[in-house]
């Protein structure tokens, strides 16, 4: 007979967790999955409309909401004072553009730095300064299969992710001693609402990916794994979510 008071390894509940990026897209879907699996969730984001909205729709009770530019130190810095302490961290918030190295411009390239390396890296140097990550917590950053290949168009997000990948090892080695853990996720093509409007191009990256398109569950579901106890054993390290479209 199983002991029903055994301890289930995948779980979430009761942890506190900060997801930024909250206002939209993937970012939203993380807070709500976590928030269903029992998580008391602190969400951030620039738009205050839309955050309400992921606001109005977490379960459960004990959410904060904070609006905020993680590109300013002054938004960080009032995010970390309201989030209080941290099981988790999931770095959510992100920009995309598509533009060919040749005619890159430096004020893309500085928005590209600023929104997808430094806000992020900043934000997590404040919550590690205000000792505001449990011991055995969990540090995650939203990463790309761009990280890993190159992909035309896409060199300065390339770049920016592939920088966090060296953070995130470096960060890893650093907070073992308090067992903290830092890892990334890189999904490929997922398949949200705005990209369903356009078939023609789903279905061509379909044929590039084995197993098919991901969904948002797909990849807040990884994230569950990388926040709960299971994967206390893993650091430093980014779990590729791809349907095969790597290999």
């Amino acid at each position: 007979m199983s002991d029903t008071t055994q301890h289930y390894p995948f779980s979430v509940a009761g942890k506190t967790v900060l997801v930024t990026g909250a206002s939209s897209d993937l970012g939203r879907h993380v807070a709500i999955t976590l928030a269903r699996r029992g998580a008391c969730l602190v969400i951030t984001g620039r738009n205050a409309e839309r955050l309400q909205a992921t606001y109005a729709d977490l379960p459960g009770g004990g959410h904060v909401q904070v609006v905020a530019d993680l590109t300013q130190k002054g938004d960080r810095d009032r995010l970390v004072q309201t989030a209080g302490v941290l099981n988790g961290v999931v770095h959510c918030a992100g920009l995309k553009s598509h533009c060919l190295v040749h005619q890159l411009d430096e004020s893309l390239m500085s928005e590209m730095y600023q929104v997808n390396f430094l806000a992020p890296v900043m934000l997590t140097q404040r919550l590690l300064q205000a000792d505001a990550v449990v011991q055995q917590g969990s540090i995650v950053f939203m990463l790309s299969t761009a990280a890993h290949v190159g992909t035309r168009g896409l060199g300065p997000y390339s770049a920016m992710k592939a920088g966090l990948v060296g953070m995130i090892k470096c960060l890893a080695l650093e907070q073992a001693e308090r067992k903290i853990r830092v890892n990334g996720i890189s999904p490929s093509t997922i398949v949200t609402p705005m990209r369903a409007m356009h078939p023609g191009l789903l279905e061509e990256q379909k044929a590039r990916h084995p197993l098919g398109l991901g969904t948002p569950d797909d990849v807040a579901n990884g994230v569950v794994y990388m926040l709960s106890d299971a994967s206390r054993w893993v650091t430093g390290t980014s779990l590729v979510m791809d349907g095969g479209a790597v290999i």
